[in-house]
């Protein structure tokens, strides 16, 4: 599994991921199951190199022979150079994450898991600046049980906040408030009606949410915040009863209107010693143009 996490502040934007990938496999009745967990899975991806666009996955790592992270290099390079590139004078978000959905649900998802049963699920955020924005938007793209919901706009307008998939538990008790269990096990327990149900609720959620997220906070703390989050979420699994889904090295980017997609935190699978020229590039691009994997 994972916890994936998108901030969004006046100033810019942050995606933040742990590292672990769930690999689903077909037992020999036919049924789906858990492979293995890997913690070095790429999760959040910079979709043209020197835009300020990126996105962020969840949910299932590969599909057929490739993993999310080699899917979405190739869209990169789809939308970076050819006839299907964007303009990078020219774009809005919108467009961008119905690319993201045609490339992944439409050309590989169904595909890949059409006789599956029951189906993974598989996620992602497409955030970044339209060229004509001053504000970073955030697009919600999921497939739960086979089904597509999305792209949809996460927050209108100039509203900040947090947004969480995955592995929700701890994240959700720190930001909410209460777990996301607690309705369904308070209308159990007292037997409330729906209409009282959403009331509380409400109440709870307004009451107890400790707005971490404030519009004005400058993009070092969001990302201060964010890793914050995945750090907490991280720890939450290590301890709680079962395997750990969430883990690995935590991976930051934080995307502005005139820095652009920026690496805050991020994992190598070779060192600098080895691969001095390569080394030198990656920490270039930490101040000067946005790189990725």
């Amino acid at each position: 599994m994972t916890v994936a996490l998108s901030l969004r502040v006046h100033e810019g934007l942050v995606l933040a991921t742990d590292s672990a990938s769930t690999v689903m496999g077909r037992l020999p009745n036919g049924t789906s199951a858990v492979i293995n967990v890997y913690n070095n899975a790429n999760k959040i991806f910079n979709l043209r190199k020197g835009s300020p666009i990126g996105a962020i996955t969840w949910g299932v790592g590969a599909m057929a022979e490739s993993s999310i992270a080699m899917l979405m290099k190739a869209l990169r390079a789809q939308l970076t150079e050819g006839d299907s590139a964007i303009n990078p004078d020219q774009y809005r978000m919108e467009d961008i994450a119905s690319r993201v959905k045609e490339f992944i649900f439409d050309q590989h998802y169904a595909a890949a898991f059409a006789d599956w049963n029951p189906k993974p699920d598989l996620g992602f955020i497409v955030a970044g600046y339209s060229t004509d924005g001053n504000l970073p938007e955030e697009y919600h793209l999921e497939m739960k049980e086979g089904q597509l919901v999305g792209p949809n706009l996460i927050r209108e307008g100039d509203i900040a906040g947090a947004t969480w998939n995955g592995q929700i538990e701890a994240i959700t008790r720190l930001l909410v408030g209460f777990s996301p269990m607690l309705p369904e096990i308070v209308k159990e327990t007292a037997g409330l009606s729906d209409d009282i149900m959403v009331a509380i609720i409400n109440t709870l959620q307004a009451r107890l949410n400790p707005q971490l997220v404030q519009p004005s906070m400058p993009l070092k703390d969001a990302i201060d915040l964010a890793t914050c989050l995945v750090d907490v979420a991280i720890r939450f699994s290590q301890f709680s009863p079962g395997a750990p889904l969430v883990g690995g090295p935590i991976e930051v980017a934080a995307i502005s209107k005139y820095e652009g997609f920026k690496w805050v935190e991020r994992k190598y699978y070779y060192t600098a010693d080895l691969n001095p020229e390569t080394a030198d590039v990656n920490r270039n691009s930490m101040g000067g143009t946005a790189n990725d994997h």
